[in-house]
């Protein structure tokens, strides 16, 4: 059974935000961003709750998809993320990858980058892997 979400994703965060899910393989995932007033702060900068919401979106999604057909359902656990360098505009381009799949947490390391390549915000993601509600 392939992950099929409950709520339309243009209605979701992901939506009002604009992340859009790239490529994914065995334990990575990929998502960009384009940078606008939307997910800015008021002094004009990328606010830090944006980068934590693209981490937490994408690591939980990418667990969605894997253990969605086992009936289980992913949700997130334990989100930190480190802003390193302040972003105004042009995409930011995250990439996640697995640390630890274990039976009920999966632990991901994400990066995130501006167009130039330079990593502009890190997150260590905790997922609950727990059974899907009915």
């Amino acid at each position: 059974m392939e992950f099929e979400p409950v709520v339309p994703v243009e209605r979701t965060l992901d939506g009002l935000m604009g992340l859009t899910y790239g490529e994914r393989g065995d334990g990575w995932a990929e998502a960009t961003l384009e940078v606008g007033d939307h997910v800015r702060q008021p002094a004009g900068l990328v606010h830090g709750g944006a980068y934590a919401a693209i981490a937490e979106s994408l690591t939980s999604m990418a667990t969605a998809m894997d253990v969605w057909g086992d009936g289980m359902a992913a949700q997130g656990l334990s989100n930190t993320t480190n802003f390193l360098r302040p972003m105004l505009s042009g995409t930011i381009h995250a990439r996640a990858e697995r640390l630890h799949r274990g039976r009920t947490t999966w632990v991901w390391d994400v990066t995130m980058k501006d167009d130039e390549g330079r990593v502009c915000a890190i997150t260590r993601m905790v997922i609950a892997v727990r059974p899907r509600p009915t």
